[in-house]
């Protein structure tokens, strides 16, 4: 799919812009934007994969390379792929996205390509993102009206000021049914364009409106800092409508992925392996300017598994890596509820979960107002493990003075002391329930053992043995080919003479020999420049699925070697490869040889015999070549 909008698109993109456009973006950047990545050695990076749930980092990229691969999943590519699978963006919007983040003016040609011609109109979602950037100065400009009086003293009266309402985009839709509409179609933007962005709607008579009317809004940006929707705040009494209301779900807003705050804090998140999720806009707002840079809301749902991978990916939350995940709730029935589920979804985490609850059950927006920035600090600061939290607050709900309600809190708080995804605490978690329940260890121990294997409590097993893992060997030839595919796809000006030199027949493991034959059809590995667009033409020219994952995966995997390959570990490793096969023929030959009767068959004999004698000769050069080791 991607080789077919490549060549699709290069008949209206030219061929040199699309080069230019991937030699001057850095991936390592783009991706950072996502994803948060660490070194791995070797120049290459690595991090979460943005593509599937894992808790070891398998996704690679190669910076000089302008590369990425994930072992995990097999999904690869250049820059502009990562865009259209991490954004699902077309070709054209990956390209246009690049072009403007590195200051580069995109020409477009006829299909022909015989002559430039005007811009084509941009991709969906470039438009929708363009004109939520036009919406939000529109109504930035508004909140400084006459009319907005209501707005601002809302944003003071928890503490905010004009820097803050600047900073954070807040704004006024005025008491007016399409002023934003008819603004936005004076700029060139369409009826379904606006529709479909979520910032107008049909009215009853067919007529188009403004979907936002008389409400303090916040624009919502995604990872990259592109406005993609509004969250918007009833300030009249008179207001029909819920307290809040967000922008629909769009092609580019999806409230189950959306984090409000994201933008801001992402570097933070990364920095500090931390991040505090909060209920409400001003709630991020406060933590913010606070001194806690970490915050984050969802918009309008409740926090769920998509938010849960989207901070994975920024927390670097991994076995290796564990982040801390806290939860700011009201201390009221509705926030110990959220609590609770919270917890539900700790066995997404790889880190430590906590939750920091006000003694005033104040959120962060009031607590600031009340106490100052530093209050807000101390809450985060004297959170405690969210498992504590939610087994103080179920074993409240039942009366400890009965044995009826001490067995029916230990049976209902036994599957949350099972969860817990940290083992060896495990043990300790059964002793401080057993004495907040006032009873003997052993039957919280059964009860928890019992949990642990979804059975009622007494009726606990011993747990089943693991299977074994099977074991993964690589043969030495199958090691030496991978490598030589290496170089032909990270070091092509280096390595591509003698890479080319070699045939394919000198391979052996048969998706070895489909990525030599692709390199063979892309033009061959000397006559390429290197870097993504070598690597797409290998991928694109390779007829084997597992052949194509493998390109992928060998572009952004290391070189056996310590610093930077030369010609002669070149010419050492295509010697090991050649000496390997050769090897092979002579055991067979000599097979041959043995069965075959001299004197009935002397011509085929003496045939065979000096074929085994120049491949012998052959065999001692090819050793005294790779005698350097790898």
């Amino acid at each position: 799919m991607y080789a077919e909008e490549v060549a699709e698109m290069a008949g209206r993109i030219r061929d040199e812009d699309i080069a230019l456009v991937r030699e001057r973006t850095s991936i390592a950047e783009v991706i950072s934007d996502t994803v948060t990545l660490k070194s791995a050695g070797g120049g290459n990076l690595k991090g979460l994969c943005p593509f599937h749930d894992e808790k070891s980092p398998s996704f690679n990229v190669s910076p000089g390379r302008n590369v990425w691969y994930c072992f995990g999943c097999g999904a690869g590519g250049d820059a502009i792929k990562f865009l259209m699978d991490a954004e699902h963006l077309s070709f054209v919007e990956s390209v246009e996205r690049l072009a403007a983040r590195a200051g580069l003016q995109l020409r477009y040609v006829e299909d022909d390509r015989s002559a430039p011609r005007a811009r084509p109109q941009q991709g969906q979602r470039q438009r929708l993102v363009a004109a939520h950037a036009a919406a939000v100065e529109f109504y930035r400009a508004q909140l400084t009206t006459a009319g907005a009086r209501a707005a601002r003293e809302f944003l003071a009266q928890r503490g905010f000021d004009r820097a803050a309402a600047e900073r954070y985009g807040c704004g006024f839709a005025p008491d007016a049914w399409d002023l934003l509409t008819k603004h936005l179609r004076q700029q060139g933007f369409t009826h379904d364009e606006l529709v479909t962005a979520g910032l107008s709607r049909p009215s009853r008579s067919g007529s188009l409106i403004d979907r936002f009317r008389r409400r303090l809004l916040w624009p919502i940006r995604d990872l990259t800092g592109d406005t993609i929707g509004f969250g918007a705040r009833k300030l009249f009494d008179d207001d029909d409508g819920p307290k809040y209301l967000n922008t629909p779900e769009t092609p580019i807003y999806k409230k189950s992925h959306v984090l409000y705050g994201i933008d801001q804090a992402k570097r933070e998140i990364a920095k500090q392996g931390k991040v505090v999720v909060v209920e409400g806009y001003t709630d991020v707002m406060a933590c913010h300017l606070a001194g806690v840079p970490t915050a984050v809301a969802t918009c309008g749902t409740a926090f769920g598994a998509d938010h849960i991978g989207v901070l994975r990916r920024l927390l670097m939350d991994t076995d290796a890596v564990a982040g801390e995940i806290i939860f700011t709730f009201d201390g009221d029935a509705a926030g110990q509820k959220a609590a609770l589920r919270a917890f539900e979804d700790d066995q997404r985490f790889v880190g430590r979960t906590f939750i920091a609850v006000s003694p005033d059950n104040m959120d962060p927006c009031e607590l600031r107002l009340a106490k100052g920035d530093l209050a807000v600090r101390d809450l985060v600061a004297r959170r405690e493990p969210l498992v504590d939290f939610a087994l103080r607050h179920m074993i409240n709900r039942y009366d400890l003075d009965t044995v009826d309600g001490r067995v029916e809190a230990m049976r209902r708080a036994a599957p949350l002391v099972a969860k817990i995804k940290d083992r060896e605490k495990r043990p300790e978690y059964v002793r401080k329930l057993a004495g907040d329940l006032g009873m003997e260890i052993e039957p919280v121990q059964r009860a928890v053992l019992a949990a642990a294997h979804g059975q009622p409590a007494g009726e606990a097993t011993a747990p089943a043995p693991p299977a074994p893992a099977a074991p993964t060997v690589d043969s030495p030839q199958s090691m030496v080919e991978r490598e030589a595919l290496k170089l032909a796809l990270q070091e092509p000006v280096l390595a591509g003479p003698m890479f080319d030199a070699v045939e394919a027949a000198e391979y052996r493991h048969p998706v070895h020999v489909a990525v030599r034959a692709a390199v063979a059809t892309a033009g061959g590995a000397a006559t390429a420049a290197g870097g993504a667009v070598w690597i797409e033409q290998v991928r694109d020219a390779c007829d084997d699925l597992a052949g194509q994952a493998l390109v992928g995966e060998l572009a952004v995997e290391p070189l056996r070697i310590d610093g930077e390959p030369d010609p002669r570990y070149v010419s050492i490793t295509m010697a090991r490869l050649q000496w390997g096969s050769v090897t092979g023929r002579i055991k067979d030959l000599k097979s041959k040889i043995q069965r075959i009767n001299p004197v009935s068959n002397k011509d085929e004999y003496f045939a065979l015999f000096g074929e085994l004698l120049s491949l012998e000769q052959h065999a001692r050069a090819l050793r005294e070549q790779a005698a350097g080791g790898l």
